[in-house]
């Protein structure tokens, strides 16, 4: 089992930069692949970003990519959202996940553990 923290979200104007974070449990959490989702008021949860059990494979949603960029510490138990040139459209609560699925899946149905969620607004 994954327990999730997430952290580092907050209120930046456009063209900002933040940094997400999210600390997982647990000594198998090399073992998941880990992906971001996010969530605004009166929408489904969406995906945004995934990353392998390694740092070799990143995908990305159409939306973010060249903005944002995902990345992982196994030996901190970490994985990252670096998120820049922030829109109002990205303002959601942002979520980490993690899944056993050994390959790149965006739906959340494959995930079966989850964060808290952390705020992300961008101000126009």
């Amino acid at each position: 089992q994954v327990q999730l923290v997430e952290s580092g979200g907050g209120l930046v104007q456009a063209g900002g930069s933040l940094r997400l974070s999210c600390a997982a449990s647990g000594r198998t959490f090399s073992s998941y692949v880990m992906g971001y989702f996010r969530q605004a008021p009166g929408k489904e949860r969406e995906f945004v970003a995934i990353i392998g059990r390694s740092n070799s494979s990143t995908y990305y949603s159409d939306s973010v990519k060249g903005r944002f960029t995902i990345s992982r510490d196994n030996a901190k138990n970490t994985v990252y959202l670096q998120m820049n040139s922030l829109k109002p459209e990205d303002t959601a609560v942002y979520y980490c996940a993690a899944t056993n699925t050994p390959a790149i899946v965006i739906t959340t149905r494959e995930y079966k553990y989850w964060g808290q969620g952390t705020q992300v607004t961008v101000s126009s």
